[in-house]
Parts: C-alpha cells; structure tokens; sequence
C-alpha cells in the first residue's frame, strides 16, 4: 500500500514515500526527489506503479489487466478471439477483443450481463454473445 518506505516508479524513475498525509479517498504523498513546486508539478497526471505484492488483495470479481490479456473469448463452445487490452471508458471498464475472424475488435463490458465466467487458470472468458447483439 502507499506507506512510508515503499518504493514506486513515477515517470520511469524509483521513488521512495517520504510522507503520507490525507486519507485513503485523497492521499497526499512526498517522494524522494520532490524538493519544490516545480519538481512536483512536473510529475502530475504521472502513473504511480508500485511491485504487484504491495497492492491490495482483489475481490473475487476483480481482475489485473495483465491477466486477462492474451485470454481466449468464448460463448460456450464457439470461440470468438482473444483479449488484447482493458480500456477504462467513463462508464465501465471493457475488455477489447481481436476476433478470431481478423473483424473489426469487439469491446466487451466487465459486466455480469456479458461476462458469464473468468478463469483465469484456463485463461479463459466466457462471454455472452446474445447479450452483445453479436449473436
């Protein structure tokens, strides 16, 4: 978690957390390396990325990006393609699947409706095609 001591690459570069003010909704944080206004201003809108052991525990229905990449899409028996990438879009996040088929790549929303089943041991995502108007 974002605590004192832990280390985080910003903008490609190893930082350690100095400080921790604020509350879990709005943290404010001092890094190795941010002596003044300008240092800090130029590491805004910055990805922090910390070592995947730090982060906290997932829920049963929540899933890294990474893992789901490179699974193969299915509707039951019939395969569909495969996972590229997970996109953030305003109004849920989507999985963006490259048909089998070499079509147009087809945006799934982690949503129950669409998403019957991931497994990830299998690599595999069930998803409902009917639900997609894909059928």
């Amino acid at each position: 978690m974002l605590q004192v001591g832990v280390s985080l690459t910003i903008a490609g570069s190893a930082r350690v957390i100095e400080r921790r003010a604020g509350h879990d909704a709005r943290v404010i944080l001092r890094v190795a390396g941010c002596t003044d206004r300008a240092a800090v201003e130029a590491l805004r809108g910055q990805a922090l990325m910390m070592a995947r052991e730090l982060a906290p525990e997932l829920d049963e229905d929540e899933w890294w990006a990474e893992d789901l990449e490179g699974c193969a899409v299915r509707d039951g028996e019939r395969a569909v393609g495969t996972v590229t990438r997970l996109l953030a879009l305003p109004s849920c996040e989507v999985l963006e699947v490259a048909r089998g088929d070499g079509g147009d790549p087809m945006l799934v929303p982690l949503v129950s409706d669409a998403v019957r089943e991931v497994d990830l041991k299998r690599r595999e995502i069930d998803v409902d095609l009917t639900f997609l108007g894909e059928a």
